[in-house]
């Protein structure tokens, strides 16, 4: 797929991967559609980068379903990058001997799990409606982590959202390659997003050891670049991609 000129959408776009998502396919040439939450930064980010900017919860059918149209509008829709997700620390059996809280595991596989189910076919849906360019009519990027495989202990949550995540990319890749539409995951390492920023420099530090190689935390354009790279390459389709300096994670 060629970047330039194609409409693009990156959920999760006002800050980091998705921000770096964004950044990335606009100096491509795409014509790139943030999609993030209302209270979010989008707005500013999106005009800093000549993008637009459409506010939605990707939980929501209705609101992610309008964003994209959005992105429709501003040409047909041939790329989704979809980074919005967080985690929760959850154990299993707390400290006092009470079991795990049910709601924060339900809000994590709602917003990871179902919110990439909803990118999957809500975006697929409206690529599927426009004419092949290169036989192709799309592609869909999902931000699974390295978590869906050596989950740490309290990353429950996530853990079983993105191991899900990891499970559907296949299925999904055969389930619309009848639309010529690709999907492709990537599972990052330890990034450098604004939520490691505010760690202390030995805890940073501890992190960047752990890497093997570089030695370091992952920079969201290494992201960005890599969703870029998906998009382009035609034959890659059904697979996921770890980018972690070769990371196992430990136990904690």
């Amino acid at each position: 797929m060629r970047l330039e000129g194609i409409s693009a959408a990156v959920t999760g776009g006002a800050s980091g991967l998705g921000l770096a998502t964004a950044r990335k396919l606009a100096g491509a040439g795409a014509t790139v559609t943030i999609i993030d939450l209302p209270a979010s930064p989008g707005a500013e980010v999106a005009a800093e980068l000549g993008a637009r900017f459409a506010a939605a919860d990707i939980t929501d059918e209705q609101q992610f379903a309008a964003a994209l149209d959005a992105a429709d509008e501003a040409g047909p829709l041939r790329a989704l990058v979809h980074c919005a997700g967080r985690g929760a620390r959850i154990r299993l059996v707390e400290k006092d001997g009470e079991p795990g809280a049910l709601e924060p595991f339900e809000d994590v596989i709602q917003l990871n799990l179902i919110g990439s189910y909803n990118a999957l076919r809500l975006g697929a849906a409206r690529m599927a409606k426009h004419d092949a360019v290169d036989d192709e009519r799309g592609a869909i990027v999902l931000t699974a982590s390295v978590a869906a495989f050596e989950g740490q202990i309290g990353q429950i949550a996530y853990t079983a959202s993105k191991s899900a995540i990891v499970g559907m990319t296949l299925c999904a890749a055969r389930d619309l390659a009848s639309k010529a539409i690709r999907v492709c995951t990537i599972a990052p390492g330890i990034m450098d997003t604004p939520l490691l920023g505010r760690l202390r420099e030995d805890v940073r530090k501890s992190l960047e050891d752990s890497v093997p190689n570089p030695k370091r935390l992952g920079d969201p354009a290494e992201f960005g670049a890599l969703a870029c790279n998906i998009l382009e390459n035609p034959y890659l389709n059904g697979e996921t991609i770890r980018l972690d300096g070769a990371i196992r994670m430990a136990p904690r």
